[in-house]
């Protein structure tokens, strides 16, 4: 054997140092800050538009508080004002003159509307019992001043327990309809109607128009006040049809509570 030959060690299986074995297979590297990059990329546009939604819901959540606080305070400027309290006590005055049974009744239905605007109004949704408690006794006492002129047909159809809804929302139109709907010179017919039909309540309300009483009167509440509670508390979840044809002015109204 040639001298040279020797000096080469034998080979023991194992790889020469740097080396690969025969048939191994090595993957693709994968870049680590490349990654990590993405989904930081990723987290942070989510997070954007997550804040983003956020804030929106927000302005509308604090929009609609205070749409509602000045629907509150408007309908209190409306009703609870001298004129208001001096129809409102005088008749009972008279009542009392008289020695009229109502005359109790009365006084304790003009409480129950106050504590109701001032109490339970707070809320967001109040029992729909409770709104329309306020509404007979507002209407009962509309009634004190009425003369053989007006005609008041109101009727409530239907299963008003367990459900809820915003306040002052059936109020603001059936004030409007005692505020506009009457004339002491020509015979005048009030219709208020309220039905509740599984998860609906529908209330229908029509007055003929005096488009003189609009100019010189303040209009309260307002339909604009109330369409834009009604737009956002029962978003695609109301129908509202306003008519003043025929010299009537009618307002349709559904509710899915």
């Amino acid at each position: 054997m040639p001298p040279d030959l020797k000096q080469i060690p034998p080979f023991n299986g194992k790889p020469f140092p740097g080396g690969h074995q025969r048939g191994s297979k090595t993957g693709p590297r994968i870049d680590v800050a490349s990654v990590f990059l993405f989904f930081l990329t990723i987290i942070i546009s989510f997070t954007k538009e997550t804040n983003k939604q956020l804030s929106l819901t927000t302005q509308r959540a604090l929009s609609a508080e205070a749409e509602k606080a000045q629907a509150e305070l408007s309908f209190l400027k409306a009703q609870v004002n001298p004129h208001f309290l001096f129809n409102t006590l005088n008749n009972i005055y008279t009542l009392a003159v008289i020695k009229d049974a109502n005359t109790a009744p009365s006084i304790m239905k003009l409480s129950n509307i106050m504590r109701y605007i001032t109490d339970e109004t707070r809320h967001d949704f109040v029992s729909l019992q409770q709104e329309l408690d306020c509404v007979t006794d507002f209407i009962d006492l509309q009634k004190l001043r009425l003369t053989q002129k007006t005609t008041l047909l109101f009727e409530l159809e239907g299963d008003f327990e367990n459900k809820k809804i915003a306040p002052l929302i059936l109020m603001a139109f059936i004030e409007n309809v005692f505020k506009y709907g009457i004339s002491n010179h020509n015979r005048n017919k009030l219709i208020i109607k309220i039905f509740s039909r599984q998860n609906s309540l529908i209330l229908f309300c029509q007055n003929t128009l005096y488009p003189d009483k609009i100019n010189t009167e303040r209009s309260g509440i307002g339909l604009k006040n109330t369409q834009q509670r009604l737009n956002y508390l029962y978003k695609n979840r109301h129908i509202l049809s306003v008519d003043n044809s025929n010299n009537l002015f009618t307002i349709n109204l559904t509710i899915q509570l």
